[in-house]
């Protein structure tokens, strides 16, 4: 079987880190190795990680120059030596046969890529409306902005929280992720690896945390998935949209 690199990019993740790294530590297969890309943590991440990486073997350190997310997923992946690459967000836990799942999903060589299907939870409540908008928003946006992608190349439209995954190769020969954008990173990578292949959104759950929902509200929170969402899709400049993001936030 194909083993699988993780990789983390990280930023001030001292209160979810814990929960992912124990959950990360019952996979079954485990991973061939996680590698965790700091992008200048000022809170207790670095001292968690060390700590991760003093006690588990599998684990690797990379610090990128920046905080961005797109830079250090690149930075993680070109330390990585697995055949696979899966990319997790800290605030987001696996099933522990997640990556026998993985594995067995790119058996299938028509299939590029491909991710889950993330439950938003918090302490007290678990997000099912959102969770089920972003289900569906998988499948509307690239049917309403790329429909010949949808129904002859299997375009699916994933992102971060969702856990993408592809083999190694394919990712560095479609480039990687773009670091020029400050957003939307993951769509732009899976349109370009569209392209090798179809993307699958598995029938299994992650758990990711709802903490900006809790920030923001329902309304609030949904109102801007959509309109960035939206706006992408019509080609409006990522530059631009990160401003806007950071101005509502």
């Amino acid at each position: 079987m194909s083993t699988v690199s993780m990789v983390i990019p990280t930023l001030n993740e001292a209160r979810a880190l814990p929960r992912t790294l124990r959950m990360l530590r019952l996979l079954d297969p485990a991973p061939h190795e996680v590698i965790l890309v700091d992008g200048g943590s000022s809170d207790a991440t670095l001292s968690l990680v060390a700590e991760a990486e003093a006690q588990w073997p599998h684990v690797k350190v990379v610090s990128s120059p920046v905080a961005h997310r797109a830079i250090q997923m690149n930075l993680g992946a070109e330390r990585a030596t697995g055949e696979v690459l899966c990319f997790l967000h800290a605030d987001t836990s696996l099933p522990d046969d997640a990556l026998a799942v993985i594995q067995r999903t790119l058996a299938d060589p028509h299939v590029a890529a491909g991710g889950f299907i993330s439950l938003m939870r918090g302490p007290d409540t678990t997000r099912w409306l959102t969770s089920f908008h972003n289900f569906a928003k998988t499948y509307y946006a690239p049917l309403l902005f790329r429909p010949y992608r949808f129904f002859v190349k299997g375009a699916r439209l994933l992102f971060g929280d969702q856990v993408i995954f592809c083999r190694r190769v394919q990712f560095l020969e479609c480039g990687g992720f773009n670091p020029q954008l400050p957003i939307m990173e993951e769509a732009d990578f899976l349109l370009r690896i569209n392209q090798l292949g179809r993307i699958r959104q598995l029938n299994r759950v992650v758990e990711s945390s709802d903490r900006r929902v809790a920030k923001w509200g329902f309304w609030k929170a949904n109102a801007i998935y959509l309109y960035v969402g939206f706006l992408w899709g019509v080609g409006y400049s990522p530059e631009k949209l990160k401003r806007l993001y950071e101005d509502i936030r």
